[in-house]
């Protein structure tokens, strides 16, 4: 039997992760796969919106109509705050993808960048929506 191996020594012995401080930079990354998780649940409803205001220009009016109450204004706008992130995350990703941008530091400055925007456009969405 070998003796204690002090890179073993180092790991976290409790993996609760809301004592965990995560990075700026993992947030981000981790917000931006959450979103893309969002997107992908609301794909039905989104279908289903579009076949809805196609069938008719009745139900296009009665669709309208729906759409402008809080509760589906509540919705719109969390499914358009978080398609918004995700695009900017995504370019954020990219820009990474051709060596832009892989230092620690720019990593950290492009991740408050997409956090700042993010939230700064979800406030203009909402104002813009109500």
């Amino acid at each position: 039997m070998r003796g204690k191996d002090p890179a073993r020594d180092k790991r976290p012995v409790n993996l609760n992760l809301t004592t965990i401080h995560f990075p700026c930079h993992a947030i981000a990354s981790l917000m931006h796969r959450i979103s893309g998780f969002i997107l992908f649940l609301f794909i039905p409803l989104l279908l289903w919106i579009l076949q809805t205001s196609l069938a008719s220009y009745e139900q296009f009016l009665n669709l309208q109509d729906m759409l402008a109450t809080p509760f589906f204004k509540l919705i719109l706008w969390g499914l358009l705050s978080a398609f918004l992130y995700h695009l900017l995350a995504g370019i954020r990703h990219l820009i990474m993808d051709f060596g832009y941008g892989e230092s620690l530091s720019a990593a950290r400055l492009t991740a408050q960048l997409v956090l700042l925007m993010g939230v700064l456009l979800s406030v203009a969405l909402g104002v813009w929506l109500w």
